[in-house]
């Protein structure tokens, strides 16, 4: 009997959510008849949009900004990782074909990722995935072994993570030919309030940044 309690209540919300497209398909016609035909013809976004995979960060809505006008990327704490094709085939496409004007990298508190990356539990497969925010760790032991407040140092990792990834950004080959023909997007680092609801620009500065990487990563000299 639960059994089948269970089902119906997972098949009414199945059903609910192609009610509720009819509803978002209505909400936007109802305003520009032709918006979904004008869609159809082409993407030319300015964001591409980094963040985490957490169902509580719905990019589009947070931003206020409509289909078409983010391209976003997702994946457990919005890692930008060397190895993954996934990611970098997304990042040159909105550099070198969409032209993106901004490359967000979005952080959010409460990230789940990075508190499992902070304790020292097996996870299993994500154990390699989760090692990238502890060598973020690692590469800022002394500012975070500093804060004594475990909640404030959960939270300063998540913003270290998002500088990292930006600054994984600024290391590949397509972002530095890019900005060495003038083209290369502005790089963002972000975090998102759950708790407010909040966008937090947290003022990466990506030129600096190069700046003082440029001997070390530098592909394009």
């Amino acid at each position: 009997m639960a059994t089948t309690k269970h089902y119906h209540i997972m098949n009414e919300t199945y059903r609910k959510v192609f009610e509720n497209n009819k509803k978002w398909i209505e909400s936007h016609t109802s305003k520009q008849p032709d918006f979904f035909e004008h869609l159809a013809k082409g993407q030319s976004p300015e964001f591409l949009f980094i963040s985490c995979a957490d169902s509580r960060v719905p990019v589009n809505n947070i931003m206020g900004l409509d289909p078409g006008e983010v391209f976003v990327h997702r994946n457990v704490a919005n890692l930008v990782v060397n190895t993954d094709m996934n990611i970098h085939s997304v990042i040159l496409y909105a550099i070198m074909h969409l032209k993106v004007k901004h490359v967000v990298v979005c952080g959010h508190y409460n990230c789940g990722g990075v508190a499992a990356a902070m304790g020292n539990q097996s996870l299993g497969l994500i154990d390699g995935w989760l090692r990238e925010i502890r060598d973020v760790y690692r590469l800022h032991a002394a500012e975070l072994d500093a804060i004594e407040n475990q909640g404030a140092r959960y939270n300063r990792l998540i913003e270290l993570n998002v500088f990292e990834q930006c600054n994984n950004i600024l290391k590949t080959e397509y972002f530095q030919k890019s900005h060495a023909n003038g083209g290369a997007p502005s790089v963002h680092g972000w975090v998102f309030d759950i708790s407010k609801g909040e966008l937090i620009d947290l003022d990466y500065d990506y030129k600096g940044q190069m700046d003082k990487m440029k001997s070390i990563y530098d592909i394009n000299g």
